[in-house]
């Protein structure tokens, strides 16, 4: 009884610390330095040192995960096996760079919709697996592919290496390799799709666009930057699984579930890529142009005696500090009840989002383009 007391006392603490309107304090700005930001500036800096990259190491971490199934449909083993999986991680951390630029081709094609929707559906999988019959580029099998799907196919067609193996060298599931093939290919499609664009036309465009209109590309790229924090960090990767939404726990729901060990090594790529995102930290490098924390700082953005940028700054870290403690989030949510390790962690991550959703925005004249759905 005491457990479900604790648990219900947490959950409602979770509901209590996510409202965006939760921010204390007053923002102020000195608007007459707004001029002396250049808008153009950070856009080349996002677009020339930070998107392009992120998507090109991508690129690259997804041909070498693609060699690396090639290796082992050619020599189903053990070690290939091992190759695979690691192949897959490397290249699920990478997505974790790109996953926020849901802007321009990205948005086109439904990459982040394609790339990781979790949890993956085993149903469909299976299914696809025996009749050799399917269509992946159909929005309703979009929970069947990508990473997600790729966890089920690399961990969770056995209990253990000898019956992955098991499966993929019985004869009668040589579809298997096909089907996992063909979820590769598709991941590829999409990336060189993606890649392509803003090479070739899209790059121009963004930079352009340099307005302060709500469709200008600062105001757009700041509403999908919060959108993915909010939606798809905080909430898709902690507070779904979490229960903070539905008051029960969904293990189920974390990301990579089936391998079980790298759900929180993920999210810290994600926030990671979040916060560089924030300072215009070029990608795998420690140089830094301009950016978000820079664009407040021209404007004097101070909240509390304190610079919103080093507050916001702040937070990050102190929410990465918490994470970093815990276990995989699978484990966290299995074998505590209630969670509240990863509740208290989650609380962390969550007050970034009125820094950034009320704070930061009002400081910057940039209105929210979403509606706000899941009763946080």
């Amino acid at each position: 009884m005491k457990r479900i007391i604790g648990f219900f006392i947490v959950l409602i603490l979770g509901w209590a610390c996510s409202s965006d309107s939760d921010t204390e304090g007053t923002v102020v700005v000195d608007p007459i330095n707004e001029v002396s930001f250049e808008r153009s500036a950070m856009l080349i800096n996002w677009a020339d040192n930070i998107i392009i990259p992120s998507y090109e190491a991508f690129s690259t971490d997804l041909d070498l995960l693609i060699d690396s199934f090639d290796a082992f449909k050619e020599n189903p083993n053990e070690d290939n096996l091992v190759k695979f999986r690691s192949s897959w991680i490397s290249a699920y951390s990478s997505w974790q760079h790109v996953a926020m630029f849901e802007i321009g081709p990205a948005e086109t094609v439904g990459f982040q919709l394609n790339m990781n929707i979790y949890p993956t559906n085993t149903d469909n999988i299976d299914e696809f697996i025996t009749t050799g019959t399917y269509d992946l580029s159909l929005s309703s099998n979009r929970s069947s592919k990508g990473f997600p799907a790729l966890d089920y196919l690399l961990n969770g067609l056995g209990e253990n290496d000898a019956e992955i193996l098991a499966f993929y060298n019985n004869g009668t599931n040589n579809t298997v390799f096909t089907y996992t093939e063909d979820v590769l290919l598709d991941m590829k499609s999409l990336i060189g799709t993606v890649l392509s664009d803003w090479k070739e036309g899209y790059r121009d465009t963004f930079v352009a666009n340099d307005g302060a209109s709500s469709t200008s590309s600062v105001d757009r790229m700041v509403n999908d930057y919060i959108f993915y924090y909010e939606k798809y960090l905080r909430a898709g990767k902690m507070g779904i699984p979490l229960g903070v939404f539905s008051g029960s726990t969904l293990p189920q729901n974390v990301e990579a579930y089936y391998d079980g060990t790298i759900s929180a090594d993920l999210f810290l790529e994600g926030l990671s890529a979040v916060h560089d995102f924030f300072n215009g930290k070029h990608f795998n490098s420690e140089t830094e142009g301009e950016s978000l924390a820079s664009y407040l700082d021209a404007l004097n953005t101070v909240k509390d005696g304190e610079d919103l940028s080093a507050l916001i700054n702040g937070q990050f870290n102190t929410a990465r500090d918490m994470v970093q403690d815990l276990a995989s989030f699978r484990e966290e949510i299995e074998n505590n009840n209630p969670p509240t390790a990863m509740f208290l962690a989650y609380d962390e991550v969550q007050k970034a989002v009125p820094m950034l959703k009320v704070d930061m925005v009002s400081a910057m004249s940039i209105s929210i383009d979403f509606v706000d759905a899941d009763g946080d």
